[in-house]
């Protein structure tokens, strides 16, 4: 990969640690773990493997490198080379969501600054919002390690206290195989995916926009100790909306909506 200007330079080591090196390593051991499998799995997707092994101990390992290597990529698809600003179809969501791009850029880059060690900070689409007029499109997730954004890989939505809250879960339904049931026959999105498939208890059915990698590995040695929110502005200065609005454009193709005049 060559370089990204006023990000990660030619000779940049952060590049080479984010992208050749860890990279690399986490498509193969994925495929390592699966290509003696006489299953789909060896040609699957990182991101179906990281959903369909999210609650497996036994693939924990399988989960973490498909996962990481899902997020990784998704970071790096949306870098661009030069400038570039939302389209005027997309800026009306992100006002919606966060009043105006100078205070979702302010909302993004300080909870991307604060998060505690190694994650992703994503922007996100919900696919399936409440129905009302003025509830956001759009909205920042956060998640740790390799932890995977998607609602597939996941029980519940944190803030939701389960203690106090109906799940319809009986007493002895083990959540492993309740988590396993998740998914409509048809699958978890596409033109044919099922209009009431279930969600884990307090899930968002959302899809990924935009991600920013917080490894330390992705701007520690180029940045510097304290250099993180430098490498947080930068990155900013890099996003490609051109690929953030196809992502969003992907995701109304399948529900069958349009981008302009939401």
């Amino acid at each position: 990969m060559d370089g990204v200007p006023r990000l990660f330079d030619r000779k940049a080591q952060c590049l080479d640690s984010a992208y050749a090196t860890s990279q690399n390593t986490t498509i193969l051991t994925p495929h390592r773990l699966t290509w003696r499998l006489d299953t789909s799995d060896e040609t699957a997707l990182t991101k179906t493997l990281a959903i369909k092994y999210a609650r497996d101990p036994s693939k924990a390992s399988l989960f973490n490198h498909a996962s990481m290597a899902h997020n990784n990529h998704q970071f790096f698809s949306t870098l661009s080379p030069k400038k570039t600003t939302p389209s005027d179809a997309l800026l009306p969501l992100i006002n919606k969501s966060f009043s105006s791009l100078p205070s979702f850029r302010t909302t993004f880059l300080a909870t991307a600054n604060a998060l505690f060690g190694p994650g992703f900070v994503w922007l996100v689409r919900l696919t399936n919002p409440p129905t009302t007029s003025s509830a956001p499109p759009l909205a920042i997730l956060t998640t740790y390690i390799a932890g995977s954004p998607y609602p597939g890989a996941h029980f519940r939505l944190q803030p939701l206290d389960m203690a106090t809250t109906a799940t319809n879960i009986t007493s002895g339904t083990n959540p492993q195989a309740y988590a396993m049931n998740l998914q409509g026959t048809a699958g978890m999105m596409g033109p044919y995916a099922r209009a009431d498939k279930k969600l884990a208890p307090g899930g968002q059915d959302l899809e990924v926009l935009l991600g920013v990698n917080t490894w330390e590995h992705v701007w520690l040695r180029d940045y510097g100790v304290g250099g993180k929110r430098q490498f947080l502005e930068a990155w900013w200065e890099r996003i490609d909306w051109d690929v953030v609005e196809k992502n969003m454009s992907n995701i109304d193709s399948w529900s069958g909506r349009s981008l302009r005049g939401r």
